[in-house]
């Protein structure tokens, strides 16, 4: 008898031991073998850890080094961003450096899930907040220095619709929270407040999901999302067909290919656009139930998914229209190397896909010449918030839930990155073809005006002119950030 209870003794003790080293564990075997990301068929997929390491190596980048956010793209499956403002800068930097700084995950975690955290914990700074902290910096971004409540003119935003917290200029920084479940980000979100104390105030706060089922990477309007991400050099060295791959310092500050005077602490650092989008999916859709191609063949409803396609340049299934015009084509959507092949350079590409579509308009690829020397590449982390629509708006064809896409793009500059994209591209009716392309008929604004589409969105008329009274994606306004590096933030930002 005592030596069976001396063997249960040292069971129990061996077992409290090996929950014990679970515990302290900040990955145990279990979330070894789950990431805190999404994966849906159809959007590349983030390098291994041994081949962005060796591309790394190759181009001289440290991914310890960088925010992780900034490479991730549309892969969060649940996302909070805590708006802030900084009211006792002295605890604020003490904090950042002691309590904060631990937890910013690097681009170099998030590729394994071994190496990566529960709660993804990224931080960028306005230019406010920079001056908050005492620097004086120039970071030579005329955008970024006069912030994105400035630039709403610019942008074709009438700013009537804007979230009080970003006119006024009080938003310091950003804190980007994401994970596979809310409970994480919730903790980590407690985590951090309660270490930053009263050193900051909420200043506003959104939490973002992605959709759930089969409409994991999609947005509201219902089309899948982020399937043409640039692939970074030096993180990234084998892209998808139809992939750009861009020089990492067009996304990274003081990286190969960013040309412009920078200080030595912005290395490695990148901009951070942030866009609330409310989209009025109702709308929208009514919009398409009135105003169908009418092509021989087709049903009213099957003319009104066409014309959908046509204004997104995609089908709800990630398949481009450029390569299936007629129908969606899901094996097509879901197939990483066939679902972004292609450059419009191909006879009668207007007919294909129209010149005005979201997709063209947003990246004309051979339109202007070879794709990766425009310059005018972002990284897209964006992820939508809201639920889905009801059926009473359905019924309705009215939005009474605000919905939409928190907007999140990196760029090393925001006046050749964003801005160019918004301004010179998807609100010019004149890109690609003088008096005949007219706006990006998804996203293009017009101050609040109406708009007008053209481009071939209709196959069976092509000088067919499309009205759009109302924007269906609105600006809840934004801001622009800073993205740091996790060394200039032990040296920089929290001296």
């Amino acid at each position: 008898m005592k030596n069976r209870s001396t063997f249960a003794g040292l069971v129990v003790c061996a077992l409290g031991l090996a929950f014990a080293v679970r515990s302290q564990d900040a990955r145990s075997l279990e979330t070894t073998l789950t990431s805190i990301l999404a994966n849906p068929p159809g959007l590349p997929k983030l390098p291994t850890a041994e081949a962005a390491q060796a591309a790394a190596a190759a181009a001289g980048l440290n991914l310890t080094d960088i925010q992780g956010d900034i490479v991730i793209g549309q892969l969060k499956l649940h996302e909070t961003f805590l708006f802030f403002s900084i009211v006792d800068a002295a605890t604020f930097k003490s904090k950042l450096r002691s309590d904060i700084l631990p937890l910013v995950t690097n681009a170099g975690q998030m590729l394994k899930n071994a190496t990566q955290p529960d709660t993804l914990v990224n931080i960028a700074f306005s230019q406010n907040g920079l001056t908050a902290l005492g620097i004086t910096d120039n970071l030579n971004d005329v955008a970024f220095r006069a912030g994105q409540f400035a630039n709403a003119q610019a942008l074709g935003d009438p700013g009537t619709h804007w979230v009080p917290a970003f006119t006024t200029g009080t938003i310091h920084g950003v804190f980007l929270l994401a994970s596979n479940t809310v409970e994480n980000v919730d903790a980590t979100l407690k985590t951090v407040t309660s270490a930053l104390g009263a050193s900051i105030k909420e200043a506003y706060s959104l939490q973002a999901a992605a959709r759930k089922g089969n409409q994991e990477g999609h947005e509201h309007f219902g089309f899948l999302d982020g399937i043409s991400n640039p692939a970074i050099r030096g993180f990234d060295d084998n892209p998808l067909p139809g992939q750009a791959r861009v020089p990492p310092g067009e996304i990274l500050l003081r990286e190969a290919n960013d040309t412009i005077t920078r200080p030595a602490w912005a290395k490695d650092g990148s901009f951070l656009v942030f866009r609330q989008l409310q989209q009025l999916v109702p709308e929208f859709h009514k919009y398409l139930t009135d105003n169908p191609i009418r092509e021989p063949g087709l049903t009213p409803a099957q003319g009104s998914d066409l014309l959908g396609a046509r204004m997104m340049g995609r089908w709800p299934s990630g398949a481009p229209v450029f390569l299936s015009p007629n129908a969606d084509d899901p094996e097509l959507g879901a197939d990483r190397h066939r679902n972004n092949n292609f450059t419009y350079a191909a006879p009668n590409s207007g007919t294909l896909c129209p010149f005005s579509a979201h997709i063209r308009k947003s990246r004309p690829r051979a339109d202007l010449g070879e794709d990766e020397k425009n310059h005018h590449h972002i990284v897209r982390g964006s992820i939508p918030y809201g639920e889905d629509v009801t059926p009473g708006e359905a019924a309705s064809n009215t939005t009474t839930i605000e919905r939409g896409m928190a907007f999140v793009a990196y760029q090393s500059n925001i006046v050749a990155g964003f801005q160019f994209m918004q301004q010179m591209w998807l609100n010019d009716p004149n890109f690609f073809i003088k008096n005949t392309t007219g706006f990006d008929p998804v996203v293009g604004a017009n101050h609040g005006y109406a708009r007008w589409s053209q481009g071939n969105l209709d196959p069976t008329n092509p000088t067919r002119e499309f009205i759009l009274l109302n924007d269906f994606v609105i600006s809840r306004g934004g801001e622009y950030f800073f993205s740091p590096s996790l060394s200039a933030i032990a040296d920089k930002l929290s001296a």
